[in-house]
């Protein structure tokens, strides 16, 4: 808010003149106060050389002191300086100045926000790697204390061993991957790729996985004709791997996955559904956050990073597309992303 006490370097130079004049005047007419055009005149000549020093003074040392303000306050330009009222009064300065202050607070605000996100993700990474080594360390422990010896014991020590030295692994491969989507060194490598070939490729690959479950992986109907899509062909299977495996950790026993394609447009629309237990309204807006997980117990059971998400929204993001989550607790989800048409594509519905 300005403050009504702002210095005014005009008036400032107006009012000592006109006490320098008046001063003036009664002392050269200490003797005489009568008033004479001589006088006058004498007087109306030091007030005007006053003003006119004056003035020039306080508006080199106001402009001085305020270049070296903008200067220390690193502000980009300096023009306001040349070209605004600032002979006048301090108004613009104020205001120029209540802007940057706004400025650097929503700075300092985005930065402690930020803060809060980095120490958040610190210890996301920490827990995260700290379950896993810590089961490693306790199996050998154990097999160094005698269990060795037990053939029935070291197999099932080594095997759940190799299951935590895995998910490490996933962590760290997916920190990677997550790292270069977030600081754009991974540019996507655009092809034009069949997306319903790649995605009956992914389902043969996961089909053991959900097998376990007595899930069923299918399409909404049989896509007889190519459907032709320009995307990172890699990425893409990525992005249709991580959502269905997601399906499957939350789906239902004995439950369905099912994947469809939709033409919009210049888009096609790829869909997975599941019947699981659905998101609360709650968790919608942190889905795709870094190691959010909506049943915590049950997806560090099943394994993975905590990243497939996260790294879902990255990869759709890289290709300027966007992804949609409908879901419904107690019936299931339904995640969708839109995809560039290839422009020799077809699709009959």
């Amino acid at each position: 808010m300005p403050s009504n006490n702002n210095f005014n370097p005009y008036k400032f130079s107006l009012l000592s003149s006109l006490y320098i004049s008046f001063g003036s005047y009664f002392v050269i007419n200490y003797n005489d106060l009568s008033i004479s055009i001589e006088s006058l005149l004498v007087s109306f000549i030091i007030f005007g050389l006053s003003f006119l020093v004056l003035q020039l003074r306080v508006k080199k040392l106001f402009f001085e002191r305020i270049r070296q303000v903008y200067k220390d306050l690193e502000f980009e330009t300096d023009s306001l300086i040349k070209t605004s009222a600032i002979d006048s009064d301090m108004n613009s300065f104020t205001k120029d100045l209540e802007e940057f202050v706004k400025l650097k607070r929503t700075e300092i605000e985005t930065l402690k926000k930020e803060d809060i996100y980095r120490k958040e993700f610190i210890g996301n990474v920490a827990h995260e790697l700290k379950t896993p080594l810590f089961s490693v360390q306790g199996y050998i422990s154990n097999l160094l204390d005698g269990a060795m010896d037990d053939k029935e014991l070291l197999n099932k020590y080594l095997k759940r061993a190799e299951k935590s030295v895995d998910r490490l692994t996933f962590i760290i491969r997916d920190l990677d991957l997550i790292t270069q989507l977030e600081s754009s060194t991974l540019k996507p490598e655009v092809t034009s790729f069949d997306i319903v070939k790649l995605t009956e490729e992914i389902i043969e690959d996961l089909e053991i996985s959900a097998s376990k479950k007595n899930i069923k992986i299918v399409f909404d109907r049989k896509y007889e004709n190519q459907i032709l899509v320009e995307a990172d062909r890699n990425r893409i299977e990525q992005v249709i791997t991580n959502l269905i495996t997601n399906s499957i950790n939350y789906g239902s026993e004995k439950g369905t996955t099912e994947i469809s394609f939709e033409s919009k447009q210049k888009k096609i629309i790829v869909k997975v559904d599941d019947n699981g237990e659905g998101i609360s309204e709650e968790n919608m807006p942190r889905l795709f956050q870094r190691f959010f997980r909506v049943d915590v117990s049950r997806s560090r059971n099943q394994g993975g990073s905590g990243l497939g998400l996260a790294i879902v929204k990255h990869i759709i993001d890289a290709h300027n597309e966007n992804i949609y989550v409908q879901s419904t607790v107690g019936i299931g989800s339904e995640f969708s992303f839109t995809l560039k048409k290839s422009k020799d594509h077809t699709i009959k519905n």
